[in-house]
């Protein structure tokens, strides 16, 4: 982590888990547990049914709450769909986009584009997504797949609205694995997204922005991850579920840093 630079971001997705009422009984845990004082930015991104107790929750507080995906059309006939004005109006600061298992379902590199135009456009903070398969990690591919995702997902937008973007890397071989990549291999691959947004914008707008690790991070191995200076943050999948484990996350990115 860098806060000198740019915030620190802990993003909890809690995928398809918990109905209304049980998302009530997690924020009013969670809520009662939160530090005092100064600390990173918090998020929970969760399923659309769940975002209004969630919103209504955590109001007095300075946890973001998110949704799960969005559809890049403003309003028509997408039976099932959630655009981003929708989101916004339900109290949303945040967008998960291009998660790899709604890649697996069909999303492309330019849905992805045109849902972080719209989320951007609608005033939301696009968490984009990124991340190689096992088999391209084998090949010797990572680099390139991934300066491919990041290039694709940006396109078009604007160098004035960079740094309202925040960039996910979730190797798919460590999602919901229980593996997880070393804190070097973690780092190796945020310094490379950083160093293609430097070539994409520039050194400034890279410098500013958040880059978080989202392949299986837990309390268990958030601090040594989060001790790498181009790991930003987290995104959380099933640790993000168990008030007690999201707060230990959280207090490992307030750990000091140089």
């Amino acid at each position: 982590m860098n806060r000198k630079y740019r915030k620190t971001i802990i993003a909890g997705n809690w995928k398809m888990n918990k109905t209304p009422s049980e998302t009530k009984e997690f924020m009013t845990a969670f809520k009662g547990m939160m530090p005092k004082g100064r600390w990173c930015d918090v998020a929970l991104c969760v399923p659309a049914v769940c975002i209004p107790a969630a919103v209504r929750a955590m109001r007095e507080t300075r946890v973001g709450i998110g949704a799960e995906n969005c559809n890049a059309n403003a309003s028509g006939a997408y039976t099932g769909e959630i655009a981003t004005n929708m989101l916004v109006d339900a109290g949303c600061k945040y967008v998960i986009i291009g998660h790899s298992e709604r890649r697996a379902m069909g999303e492309t590199d330019a849905d992805v584009n045109a849902k972080v135009l719209a989320a951007l456009e609608a005033g939301l903070i696009p968490i984009m997504c990124c991340g190689e398969t096992l088999e391209q990690r084998e090949s010797g591919i990572t680099s390139e797949w991934i300066a491919m995702q990041i290039k694709a997902g940006l396109q078009g937008v604007s160098e004035d609205k960079i740094r309202k973007v925040v960039i996910a890397y979730e190797p798919i071989w460590a999602i919901g694995t229980g593996k997880t990549a070393t804190p070097d291999q973690a780092e190796e691959v945020c310094e490379h997204i950083r160093t293609v947004v430097r070539k994409l914008y520039s050194s400034k707008n890279a410098r500013a922005i958040s880059i978080l690790y989202g392949g299986s991070m837990n309390e268990k191995n958030a601090f040594e991850l989060l001790a790498q200076p181009d790991i930003d943050g987290g995104l959380i999948g099933g640790a993000s579920l168990v008030p007690e484990k999201f707060l230990q996350i959280i207090n490992a990115a307030n750990q000091p840093t140089a």
